[in-house]
């Protein structure tokens, strides 16, 4: 049942019935129909993105999510080719997204979405306005889907599917990539349309580096730190880079956007130079450590699976 209303919740439910042009009775049935999760608080508040990246890298970067990976790859072959045919975004990319966020599809989530986004969005207030957003999306989305409020399941966060697209994500993002009428995420076919579709509408570009492991050979800390924003956005040109001493074995011209990154290596800080596909990664997930777990295992399924041709 529904944890007891706090005192804003009807003029919660009155916002979110103008936003999204729904009754208000139909969010209140709704209400009454989710479950609060203590669980779904406790996972929010330990997160994995919250290791340093020694912890971090390890739990994406494992010989069995690599072979695992090549496996997808091989079984879906005629999918990710003709994904990357319409969508210009490479098929280790898209296989490492599903490979981080799911294990392939095995791991979709055991909570209800419903329960996720009523726990979160009326009980979490560090990030209560997004997720009552993110409820009236789920809302929309399975009127437009035909589901039955507490039909689906996810991660704890509400994500739903083999790329954990959360609700409004699936409503802009996801695509019927088979033609059978239906955006189903928890099919393969749809997953990897719609996993690629997101990052063509993020503006992927083809054939541009990630990024580039750096050597910082200049010792003034505050140049350093001037670059090493906590923005994710590029507000830096390479040359600026190369005038503070930053080297990568790479040749860029030297108006080309870049970010530093420093993470926490298991042998000291790491350094280094991501580009504009970076930043992309991050609109799929706003955490440096995702988007790094993300590029250094699509590189390892990339190796991997040109080893069986």
């Amino acid at each position: 049942m529904a944890k007891e209303a706090v005192p804003e919740q009807a003029a919660w439910v009155e916002e979110l019935a103008t936003k999204f042009d729904l009754p208000v009775s139909e969010f209140e049935n709704a209400l009454s129909q989710a479950t609060y999760q203590q669980a779904i608080i406790d996972a929010m508040t330990r997160p994995a993105e919250a290791k340093p990246w020694h912890d971090y890298r390890p739990i994406f970067l494992t010989d069995k999510r690599i072979n695992e990976g090549v496996a997808f790859w091989q079984a879906n072959q005629a999918l990710l080719e003709e994904a990357v045919a319409i969508s210009k975004v490479p098929a280790e990319i898209i296989t490492a997204i599903i490979g981080v966020e799911t294990f392939y599809g095995q791991h979709m989530g055991n909570y209800k979405v419903l329960d996720a986004l009523y726990t979160l969005g009326f009980h979490y207030p560090p990030r209560g306005e997004f997720f009552r957003s993110e409820f009236g999306h789920y809302l929309t989305l399975a009127k437009e889907q035909g589901w039955e409020l507490d039909q689906q399941k996810g991660s704890y966060a509400g994500a739903m599917g083999m790329g954990q697209f959360i609700s409004s994500s699936y409503r802009h993002y996801a695509i019927d990539a088979n033609s059978d009428g239906v955006r189903d995420l928890f099919t393969v076919d749809d997953a990897i349309g719609s996993v690629a579709n997101y990052f063509y509408e993020h503006d992927w570009q083809l054939d541009e580096g990630v990024a580039y492991p750096a050597t910082v050979t200049d010792s003034d800390p505050e140049k350093l730190a001037a670059l090493l924003t906590p923005e994710l956005e590029l507000n830096h040109t390479w040359a600026e880079f190369v005038a503070t001493g930053i080297v990568i074995d790479e040749e860029l011209e030297a108006d080309t956007p870049v970010k530093l990154l420093k993470l926490d290596g298991d042998k000291g800080p790491e350094y280094w130079v991501v580009r504009h596909n970076f930043y992309v990664i991050t609109r799929y997930n706003r955490s440096p450590l995702y988007a790094m777990a993300v590029y250094q295992l699509s590189e390892q399924l990339k190796h991997a699976y040109e080893k069986t041709l």
